[in-house]
C-alpha cells in the first residue's frame, strides 16, 4: 500500500511540470520565442511585450483581420509599408507579412516607433498600435486641454481600452510564465542582452 502511495506521489510530482506546460501553451500560447528575444534585442523592447502583443492581436495564430491586418502581429499593408520606407527595406512585399520572422520584425519595429514617438509611454504606444495614432493625439490633445495626462479608462474606443490593459496584463504573465524562454535572467527579472 505503501509503495502504491509512493509511486504515485512520485508521478504526480515528475507529470506536474509537463502538466504546467499544457495549461501554458492553451491558455498563454508562446511561439517563436527565439525571434522574439532577438527582435526585443535589436530594438530594444521587453520580450514579454511582444509576446502580450501578439497574444492580444492573434493568440499565436496568425491570420487575415477583417480590416485587412495581416500575420502575427495584425499589420496593415499601408502600416508596413511605411515601416518599409521609414526603415529602408528594398526588398518588401505585403505577402512578406505572412512569414512570422517578418511579421514579428516588423510589429517590433512599429512598436519601438510608437514608443519612441510618445516619449517611451507603453499606454499611449499600445492605444496607438491599436487604434491608430491620429486618434492617440486626439485624445491626448483632449486630456491635455483639461489639464491632465490620458488615463486607460479615458480611451473613448471601448476595443483600445480593453486591448491596452489586456497587452499590459500579458506582459505580466508572459515574463511570470516564460522567464527562460524569453531570455530573462531569472523569473521576474530584466532580460538578458
Amino acid at each position: 500500500m505503501f509503495l502504491t502511495v509512493a509511486v504515485s506521489a512520485v508521478g504526480v510530482v515528475l507529470a506536474m511540470p509537463l502538466f504546467r506546460r499544457a495549461v501554458n501553451e492553451f491558455t498563454l500560447p508562446l511561439s517563436y520565442s527565439d525571434v522574439i528575444r532577438e527582435q526585443a534585442a535589436e530594438k530594444h523592447l521587453d520580450p514579454a511585450l511582444i509576446a502580450a502583443v501578439i497574444y492580444a492581436e492573434t493568440k499565436f495564430d496568425p491570420r487575415t483581420s477583417a480590416a485587412g491586418a495581416l500575420g502575427l502581429m495584425q499589420i496593415l499593408p499601408q502600416t508596413a509599408e511605411f515601416l518599409a520606407r521609414r526603415s529602408g527595406a528594398t526588398t518588401f512585399q505585403v505577402s512578406d507579412l505572412s512569414e512570422p520572422d517578418v511579421n514579428i520584425a516588423y510589429g517590433s519595429y512599429y512598436l519601438r516607433y510608437l514608443l519612441d514617438e510618445y516619449g517611451g509611454d507603453k499606454m499611449l504606444a499600445l492605444a496607438a498600435y491599436n487604434g491608430g495614432e491620429s486618434n492617440v493625439d486626439s485624445w491626448v490633445a483632449e486630456a491635455r486641454r483639461r489639464g491632465h495626462a490620458l488615463t486607460i479608462n479615458e480611451i473613448p474606443f471601448p476595443e483600445t481600452r480593453d486591448y491596452v490593459a489586456k497587452v499590459l496584463n500579458e506582459e505580466r504573465n508572459y515574463r511570470r510564465t516564460y522567464p527562460s524562454e524569453l531570455g530573462y535572467r531569472q523569473a521576474g527579472g530584466s532580460a538578458a542582452s
